[in-house]
């Protein structure tokens, strides 16, 4: 099999990082360039040893991405960042994007294979990469789409690299030591990202803590007609049977669960007396199955290229 020649453009960021040492791990990719204007000229190794090669960063515009001979690129640019990119590739680039800009357009693929399916990622050339709170509430409300009886509720928390490098409350340590930060009430993006592509109502709110990296979602159901324990149970093994990203356990998942794991664990399922009021818990981490982990899949799917075996993070 040929290796695929493949670009970074935004590498600079805490997804960035995970993203070159994902690339470096597999040897049918290559990483053909890596740009961010912060880290022009300085060589990739500095920020990720496992890149063997003199590779340096650059300072890269559309123009110049659109002219190197790759196979595909992922951007990994802030919300509202990526068009200028899109415009100057060429149709038959692989673009992967994990910004939000084009999760919402249906001349993209939404690339969360677990559910969504694998199909339509085989050969696809733009793929939408999920929100990382997105893929954690999905992950929960899935075996149950078409049997909710209102809204599904996902209340979520996750670590301030979530916010980015960019300054703000969000990632001031300072300001979130021994507090729990809600924000966005109403209408956050990824509410509208899960009512979308469930096809169900969600109601969102999400929260940043202290911690640094991994999420933890709380997703309240009501479902139309009762089940039993054993049928919740079952209804999330059969979802999620053979998906070596998505672990199934008995008891509640933590942040711990999740963090630094290439993968996201459900759990913590509890119904009330009627046998309609579900809640279940899913814990991932918010730079990998939330984000990088994420691209590489859909990345390797498009390529025709085996999805893989990830490994925790080191970082």
């Amino acid at each position: 099999m040929s290796v695929r020649r493949v670009g970074l453009v935004g590498a600079r960021g805490h997804t960035g990082r995970e993203l070159l040492r994902l690339i470096a791990d597999r040897d049918d990719v290559e990483l053909v360039f890596a740009s961010s204007r912060e880290w022009a000229g300085q060589p990739v190794s500095e920020m990720a040893p496992e890149i063997a090669t003199d590779l340096a960063f650059e300072a890269l515009g559309p123009d110049d991405v659109a002219a190197r001979a790759v196979d595909a690129v992922i951007l990994a640019l802030p919300n509202g960042a990526a068009a200028p990119f899109v415009a100057a590739l060429s149709p038959g680039t692989v673009i992967v994007d994990l910004s939000a800009d084009y999760r919402f357009d249906d001349a993209w693929t939404y690339g969360l294979p677990e559910i969504h399916g694998r199909e339509a990622l085989a050969g696809a050339r733009r793929i939408a990469n999920p929100g990382c709170y997105a893929t954690a509430g999905q992950l929960a409300i899935a075996p149950w789409r078409g049997r909710l009886a209102g809204d599904a509720h996902v209340f979520g928390v996750s670590g301030y690299s979530g916010a980015g490098t960019t300054p703000s409350r969000k990632n001031d340590t300072a300001a979130l030591a021994d507090n729990l930060m809600p924000y966005a009430l109403s209408g956050h993006l990824h509410e509208r990202e899960m009512t979308r592509h469930m096809s169900e109502g969600v109601r969102f709110t999400p929260h940043v803590a202290a911690f640094f990296r991994g999420i933890v979602a709380t997703t309240h159901l009501t479902l139309k007609a009762p089940v039993t324990p054993a049928e919740v149970a079952q209804a999330y093994a059969a979802a999620y049977a053979g998906e070596a990203l998505i672990r199934v356990m008995d008891g509640i998942p933590e942040v711990r669960d999740g963090a630094l794991q290439p993968g996201a664990v459900i759990g913590g399922f509890a119904l009330d007396e009627s046998g309609r009021k579900l809640v279940v818990v899913s814990a991932l981490d918010n730079l990998l199955k939330g984000a990088a982990v994420q691209a590489m899949q859909n990345l390797a799917l498009a390529l025709g290229l085996p999805e893989g075996v990830y490994s925790p993070s080191p970082l």
